[in-house]
């Protein structure tokens, strides 16, 4: 999973390079109406053109005679129910092509949401960071969840932190839940690492940004699950050998003008798009779906 999200990621940054020149609103736009395009065209390959037409044609057609025939009883619930048949027909001519298509979808999310859903950690001056407490606004709680089976090393769990983040609190341990946590603020710009050590020993990392960097790509969580890895392209999965299964905290939503933010916006912002401009272009293209 990590060679593909390498791929991926390194496709995404030559295609939005320059339309990002027009901002980020922009670059997101054109780049959801590309994949549309490429969609459906791939849609359009994969289907069966002529029979999806065929069971329109045939439900218009019952349709039509429910209209005709409406005092006729026996004809009207025969067309009902050869309506209801064609449907079924016509959604499972339409729903297999788009199975395979699943893929690049969540592919093509998961971009869009690490480079415009999130924006870095705020940061607080030294002063306020030395009289604030955890829960505070500002604050950051760091999450580290050890693998099943490997729970019983938590205890000899520790964290490093880098020097944009301050600790406001001990790491904690739950044993019965398996994790750790520590509560952080932020009190300098910049990019590091948040060291996951058991015995002493490096086992996971997690990258953080603070203040008015601007990474290319950000994630609030790093996984060890291939399959979750999907969703989490901006850093490599925890190596399979490590006790760690997660390591996770929350990054503000990053506003973008006339769109909506944060990780279900940045979905919802490709869906919209998409449907839209799939709408104004399907006929063009000559697509039956």
């Amino acid at each position: 999973m990590n060679a593909l999200n390498h791929v991926v990621s390194s496709v995404f940054d030559a295609l939005m390079a320059p339309f990002e020149l027009m901002g980020d609103v922009w670059a997101l736009i054109v780049v959801s109406c590309l994949f549309t395009v490429v969609a459906l065209l791939l849609f359009k390959k994969i289907s069966w053109q002529k029979g999806i037409k065929q069971a329109k044609d045939k439900i218009k057609g019952h349709m039509i005679a429910i209209r005709i025939y409406q005092d006729d009883l026996a004809i009207v619930g025969t067309s009902v129910l050869k309506v209801v048949v064609r449907n079924f027909q016509y959604l499972g001519l339409n729903f297999g092509p788009i199975l395979p298509l699943f893929i690049p979808f969540a592919l093509v999310v998961a971009q869009f949401v690490v480079r415009y859903a999130y924006a870095p950690l705020p940061v607080v001056d030294e002063a306020r960071a030395a009289a604030m407490l955890p829960g505070a606004e500002g604050t950051t709680l760091i999450e580290i969840d050890l693998k099943d089976g490997r729970k019983d090393e938590l205890s000899d769990l520790t964290v490093t932190l880098p020097p944009e983040l301050k600790a406001l609190s001990p790491l904690m341990h739950s044993a019965l839940d398996g994790k750790a946590y520590q509560e952080v603020v932020a009190t300098r710009a910049g990019t590091g690492e948040i060291e996951v050590l058991v015995g002493g020993k490096r086992v996971a990392s997690k990258d953080v940004a603070a203040g008015d960097v601007k990474p290319r790509l950000m994630q609030p969580e790093r996984v060890a699950s291939q399959l979750e890895a999907i969703l989490y392209p901006a850093e490599e999965t925890i190596p399979s050998d490590s006790p760690v299964e997660r390591i996770s905290f929350h990054y503000p939503d990053r506003k973008l003008p006339f769109l909506m933010d944060g990780e279900f916006g940045m979905i919802m912002n490709f869906l919209i798009i998409s449907m839209v401009f799939g709408i104004l272009i399907i006929k063009p293209l000559k697509i039956q779906i």
